[in-house]
């Protein structure tokens, strides 16, 4: 059992004034002036997409979005006081907290699911790694359910004293009520999880539901595996088995539900959903045409760019073009996704707590290492441009051989002695059923198998 590591320490306030769109570099808080409308994976999305608006105009559009939103970085006492922009093309990996607001005021209430309460709790995080050279990104989540160990931590209205054995998502909820402002809130997560993880995470996003929903929509809606057919009660969606076309609100509501009759009404299996709803959205942005399809990709970027709330390490026209056009080319099967390994807290079977194995998880990403098994080779994989069938890219490079033997390059899969699916990125068992991934120590969930369900379960011609 985990719960604590690396304790950080912040102290008194001092403010400087950053754009909107990011966590501070080296900050505990910040003072947000307007709401954020995101949930987590739009950040990355805007990122990779950014580079779709490279033109005059759309840049003179973005510098304003940009600038005339703000908010004030609230420091502490570690001495750390940089505002400079990250320079993309340092070689240096870029790391930051990604937190999806749990809000019902307005159109987030159409997500909302089993009487659940607006008590502004992070519903969503996942600790996103960009590495240096650009060729893959490790997107850990961290259940909301976790039990840990939460440092002190620095509000605008004062500090608030380490506490023992809590809630994770109550971190974001505490930092709320004791601060009065999301600056508050995301700060004393991003504190948490530098101490738990002994990464040195600069930057934050906080997002909700809505501004997903009108990002997904602006591309002209997302396709999704539905590997069972599944009812939700709460919203009323049904989704039948097979590839679906869905729009803004139903891919969110999908990604959002817990107690459909396809789920076993857990938070960790809801997570795997979201990282697969990352993922295909990504692919699929971009996968578009950047001369006949820039439309949609400036409304995306436009979309993700009003909605979110970045520090001053990344809230840069420039500093977005250069990472963008470092990433725009990124193969989709390089982005590795899992959930940090958990057992139940044997004090609260309904409550889980890291793993012991979760330190080799935090070790790989401490030492800009890819989250994955196989042999990681950064030029072999060109990018897909198939919005369906991600990454079905026949290659006979290193990078598809793993300690299990050679990868099934149309299910990206391996098989063991026994027959049994295994994911080579996690060392993770696959369910042919519904391609869900669990740790094979601890039967947790830990992600699902796109590429498995997409062309296995889902599979379609390619177009």
């Amino acid at each position: 059992m985990v719960t604590s590591r690396h304790p950080r320490v912040y102290g008194n306030h001092a403010r400087t004034k950053v754009t909107r769109l990011a966590a501070p570099r080296h900050s505990l808080g910040f003072s947000i002036n307007n709401r954020v409308k995101n949930l987590v994976c739009m950040s990355l999305v805007a990122i990779l997409t950014f580079f779709s608006t490279i033109v005059s105009i759309t840049w003179m559009d973005f510098s304003t979005t940009i600038s005339n939103n703000s908010v004030h970085v609230i420091y502490g006492s570690s001495g750390k006081k940089s505002s400079e922009p990250i320079d993309p093309n340092a070689g240096k990996p870029i790391t930051f907290l990604l937190l999806g607001q749990d809000t019902r005021e307005g159109k987030n209430n159409n997500f909302a699911h089993d009487g659940e309460t607006d008590n502004h709790q992070s519903d969503t995080a996942m600790v996103v790694q960009i590495s240096a050279d650009r060729s893959y990104v490790n997107i850990v989540s961290i259940p909301r359910d976790s039990m840990v160990n939460a440092p002190e931590c620095d509000t605008t209205r004062g500090r608030i004293p380490a506490r023992e054995h809590v809630m994770f998502n109550s971190i974001f909820a505490y930092g709320y009520a004791q601060g009065g402002d999301l600056s508050s809130a995301a700060s004393c997560s991003l504190k948490t999880v530098n101490s738990l993880t002994g990464l040195d995470i600069d930057n934050f996003i906080v997002a909700d539901f809505n501004g997903l929903s009108e990002m997904i929509n602006a591309i002209g809606g997302v396709d999704l595996c539905i590997p069972v057919t599944t009812h939700d009660v709460y919203t009323g969606v049904t989704l039948k088995r097979g590839m679906r076309h869905l729009n803004g609100v139903t891919a969110t509501q999908y990604a959002r539900m817990r107690h459909d009759s396809a789920s076993d009404g857990s938070d960790i299996m809801r997570t795997t959903r979201q990282q697969y709803l990352i993922k295909q959205l990504v692919h699929q942005a971009l996968s578009k045409n950047l001369l006949t399809e820039s439309g949609q990709l400036y409304q995306l970027a436009k979309s993700a760019l009003n909605s979110l709330n970045i520090s001053s390490g990344l809230a840069n026209p420039a500093t977005l073009v250069g990472l963008a056009m470092s990433l725009h080319k990124l193969d989709t099967s390089h982005i590795y996704a899992r959930t940090i390994p958990i057992v139940a807290d044997p004090s609260n079977p309904n409550r889980v707590v890291w793993d012991a194995s979760a330190q080799e998880v935090w070790e790989k990403m401490r030492e800009n290492r890819p989250l994955t098994n196989k042999r990681h080779n950064a030029s072999s994989h060109p990018k897909s441009s198939d919005n369906v069938q991600n990454d079905n890219t026949q290659n006979n490079s290193s990078d598809h051989k793993s300690e299990y033997g050679p990868v099934n390059p149309k299910t990206g899969l391996v098989k063991d002695s026994s027959g049994r699916l295994i994911d080579p990125n996690t060392g993770g068992i696959v369910n042919p059923e519904d391609g869900t991934i669990r740790d094979p120590n601890t039967g947790y969930y830990m992600g699902i198998a796109d590429k498995y369900i997409n062309n296995t379960i889902c599979a379609v011609p390619k177009s």
